[in-house]
């Protein structure tokens, strides 16, 4: 596989997540300030690369997992005089500090997993040259995602025709991921093809991405998109506006059950009532085989404060109300009536189609 750094043309126009052009820190779109002003953010060290992930300033499972490889590497290059027994102690300690960020999102540990394996591969090298290793390897994660995305994207449009209206929930563009995105990637690779799609984007109460983030990059790509509130999804099915609604993913049990943001669950039940397809993409990476069901997800809990004031000059909740503020929710199997990866579309018994796709991606692996 072809090594050396990104060309423009494969990271997109504006990617959320790069290396430096020296290659001592990553560079970050801060997705915390958007739509209102595009910061790019340079990081180095170990607390505010955890801090990045934590505070949501790199956010979708895929993005945060391409942000891990390069993160690791950026950490491990400032200790790469050491020898192998030092330098390896020191690695493990920022890698399991990174994967303590955020619990829900299988790709972060992966990838992280992915450069441990790089490293431990190599360790008949000089520290020097695995550090290298870790570059080149970090770079094929982008190229992957990149992709995988393409591949989503394709997949998706099987699933929509010229002129229909997609409900969204969060965002799963190319902020949340590399190049085009997994649930948004067939609306942006449609348009680019000539398709005219109307969209409806749940705000995705409380931390807004659907407002903030998903409306920036289809209004961008001269897609017809139409903000809602989180609680107006049935009124625009019951009305006729939705063909299909598309939401990207954290995790996939074994069984086909799916973490996602909060609210993700509820579109899915209004989109069996209303006979509307509930569609879920993401990446093959995204599977988890240890993971037998939803009920064996993590589901974080964020601060109370996300609720009662942020975003507001002023609280909108009474001082000391109590507050439970899940960052996802499980869509079970049932609801969902496929789920796109890179591989192609699984559906139900997902059992079986996602075993196919998980077996079929861990060959690939093997052999690289």
């Amino acid at each position: 596989m072809r090594t050396g750094a990104l060309i423009p043309e494969e990271a997109g126009a504006m990617p959320s997540v790069r290396l430096s052009d020296d290659g001592s820190a990553l560079v970050i779109i801060d997705q915390t300030l958007l739509p209102n002003e595009t910061k790019h953010l340079t990081l180095r060290g170990r607390e505010e690369l955890f801090e990045a992930i934590r505070q949501l300033r790199v956010r979708g499972a895929p993005a945060i997992g391409i942000f891990a490889a390069y993160a690791i590497y950026v950490l491990a290059n400032g200790y790469a005089e050491r020898d192998f027994d030092a330098f390896y102690a020191k690695f493990s300690d920022d890698k399991a500090y990174l994967d303590s960020s955020r619990p829900t999102a299988v790709n972060l540990r992966r990838q992280l997993d992915r450069m441990d394996a790089c490293v431990r591969q190599s360790a008949d090298k000089s520290v020097p040259e695995i550090v290298s290793s870790l570059r080149e390897e970090a770079f094929v994660v982008h190229r992957e995602d990149i992709s995988m995305c393409r591949a989503i994207s394709e997949y998706g449009l099987e699933l929509i025709s010229d002129g229909d209206g997609i409900l969204t929930h969060c965002n799963a563009g190319p902020l949340a991921t590399s190049r085009y995105g997994t649930g948004l990637g067939a609306l942006l690779l449609g348009a680019e093809r000539g398709m005219k799609l109307r969209e409806y984007c749940d705000e995705t109460r409380p931390l807004l991405q659907g407002a903030r983030l998903t409306t920036f990059e289809l209004m961008n790509a001269g897609i017809d998109t139409t903000l809602i509130c989180d609680n107006m999804a049935s009124i625009v099915m019951r009305e006729g506006k939705i063909n299909a609604v598309f939401i990207g993913c954290d995790r996939v049990a074994k069984n086909g059950d799916t973490a996602n943001k909060i609210g993700s669950s509820g579109a899915a039940i209004l989109a069996r009532h209303y006979g509307i397809p509930f569609y879920v993409f993401c990446p093959s990476s995204t599977i988890d085989p240890k993971c037998e069901t939803g009920r064996d997800i993590e589901i974080e809990l964020r601060d109370p404060d996300e609720i009662r004031s942020k975003f507001y000059s002023q609280p909108m909740a009474p001082d000391g109300v109590g507050c439970y503020n899940p960052a996802f929710d499980v869509t079970d199997a049932e609801l969902i009536t496929a789920i796109v990866t890179e591989r192609g579309i699984c559906r139900a018994p997902y059992g079986e189609s996602l075993k196919r796709v998980w077996s079929s991606t861990h060959e690939d692996t093997s052999r690289a």
